[in-house]
């Protein structure tokens, strides 16, 4: 079965930020950056993985909106929806 768009998000961000599988396991679709320990640093990171695993360019004022797992899904969603 192939991955929804949450769980791919998931997997990005732990993968960029090396977390262990027990961390990787408390990132939920709520998860916000401030509870994962996510500064501005790590989400810039984040975002270029992010535009790399979906094929999908991010803009500036989006990628500064971001503040959790939900508003990555919702965002992601949307400029596949709009890719298509």
């Amino acid at each position: 079965m192939p991955e929804t768009t949450t769980e791919r998000v998931i997997r990005v961000i732990a993968a960029s930020q090396h977390y262990d599988a027990a961390k990787t396991a408390s990132i939920t679709p709520t998860s916000t950056f401030e509870e994962l320990g996510i500064d501005s640093l790590d989400d810039i990171q984040i975002v270029f993985a992010l535009e790399m695993e979906f094929d999908v360019s991010i803009p500036d004022d989006a990628a500064k909106s971001i503040r959790g797992i939900a508003d990555i899904v919702q965002g992601i969603e949307k400029l596949l929806a709009e890719k298509s």
